[in-house]
């Protein structure tokens, strides 16, 4: 399946393509942003509640590839086989694992990343896979109202150069509730655990998402 780009660069290619990777954990589907002139391939999953089409994954899918970066988003078998409910971690690395091959497979530097549940998986199985590095979209450090419940091991256990990209007002974990570690942390003012500000927040939801794709262009610069 190919579709058209909605915006093109002079370092990105003229359409994308999608196709149907098998895993013991079932069927994903990976779609291609790719970069004429690419260094590093940016893998990015999505969260337990929704899909690609979120918005700070379409963002980097748009604007990662004229830097240099092709894009690989990654629907989990879960996801694609229609069920509304993501499965236990282990299955979710599972299918993160059977994928792993087909992101590597133009032989570049692969950065493992996702949002929320797909952070965790990233930084889970970042250096069994061999990851050049972690991007953490909104990492889920706890569930809302239960900061007792930290899953900030995993974060600092991911043994790799990770960036965390972390909205102000996450309930899943606002950027002040993380500890200190080997890792940078980027504040996105005023965002939910989704990236939306509220209409009276002083920045608008543009320029919200502008901060994630500018620290991850900066950061994904700073690689190698």
């Amino acid at each position: 399946m190919t579709k058209k780009t909605s915006e093109e660069t002079s370092e990105a290619t003229s359409e994308d393509t999608s196709e149907i990777i098998g895993t013991e954990a079932g069927d994903a589907r990976v779609t291609w942003h790719r970069a004429g002139n690419a260094r590093l391939v940016l893998a990015a999953s999505h969260g337990a509640g929704g899909g690609i089409g979120a918005r700070d994954l379409q963002a980097l899918a748009r604007v990662l590839p004229g830097h240099g970066v092709t894009v690989a988003l990654v629907e989990q078998p879960w996801r694609v086989a229609g069920k509304k409910l993501a499965p236990a971690p282990k299955t979710l690395d599972v299918g993160w694992r059977g994928i792993w091959p087909a992101l590597a497979k133009p032989g570049l530097p692969v950065i493992s990343g996702g949002r929320s549940a797909g952070a965790r998986v990233a930084c889970r199985t970042a250096v069994e896979l061999g990851a050049a590095a972690v991007l953490a979209l909104s990492f889920p450090l706890h569930p809302p109202g239960r900061p007792e419940k930290s899953r900030a091991d995993e974060l600092l256990g991911s043994g790799v150069p990770t960036l965390v990209v972390q909205g102000g007002n996450d309930p899943f974990g606002r950027p002040e509730e993380f500890p200190d570690g080997s890792f940078e942390l980027v504040e996105v003012p005023y965002g939910d655990h989704g990236f939306a500000v509220p209409k009276r927040a002083e920045i608008t939801q543009e320029e919200a998402v502008t901060v994630i794709t500018d620290a991850v262009v900066t950061w994904a610069g700073s690689l190698g």
